[in-house]
């Protein structure tokens, strides 16, 4: 992990501690309601690992909070100025896409905007969020191919897309050039039913 990476695990990590702490869980009761191992729960905790979009979800559904809150300090304030080039790099593609969690909101309806550079050859897969997860995309440059449940949509820059976060979804670019584009998530109720493991 590069020095940025690493200071965002390390700060995940102290966070997610700190909520499972204030929950009184064991690791084990924490691993259980995420539906993931002992040995993640350990590793984030410790900031020994870059987890997965996937795990952090887990781990936010939960502990009951945003995705937003596990990378950020609680701070109770009216507004919050993310500058340029502070987001948080949750993905990362094989040829250097990035997937940036921009900005969020508090639970427990929790409102993300994400900022999606996919390179040429890259597809990010996610798996579906907790039920009722909305995203709606619009394409800022270049060309995407987004899979929802099978269903393969061409979308080139200024087309915009609203579909079901719940259901398995990708970000794909079989195309030459890089595409950009602007993400914004709706997850309502976050906590309330936490994930179980998929096979």
């Amino acid at each position: 992990m590069d020095s940025s990476t690493d200071s965002l695990a390390r700060a995940i990590g102290a966070r997610v501690k700190h909520e499972r702490r204030a929950r009184t869980w064991t690791l084990d009761q924490l691993a259980a309601a995420a539906g993931v191992s002992r040995r993640m729960v350990v590793s984030v905790e410790q900031g020994a690992v870059n987890p997965s979009v996937g795990t952090l979800l887990r781990l936010s559904e939960a502990l009951g909070v945003g995705l937003p809150s596990l990378v950020e300090p609680p701070a109770p304030r009216v507004t919050h100025v993310i500058r340029h080039g502070e987001g948080a790099v949750l993905w990362s593609g094989e040829h250097g896409g990035r997937g940036i969690l921009v900005a969020g909101t508090e639970g427990p309806d929790v409102v993300e905007l994400w900022e999606w550079t996919v390179l040429p050859g890259e597809r990010h897969e996610s798996e579906p969020h907790s039920p009722g997860t909305r995203e709606l995309l619009q394409v800022q440059d270049g060309t995407v191919t987004i899979d929802v449940e099978g269903e393969a949509i061409d979308l080139s820059a200024g087309d915009a897309l609203t579909f079901r976060g719940d259901v398995a979804h990708a970000y794909a670019n079989p195309h030459a050039r890089p595409v950009c584009l602007v993400l914004a998530v709706f997850e309502p109720r976050v906590g309330a039913a936490p994930r179980t493991e998929t096979p």
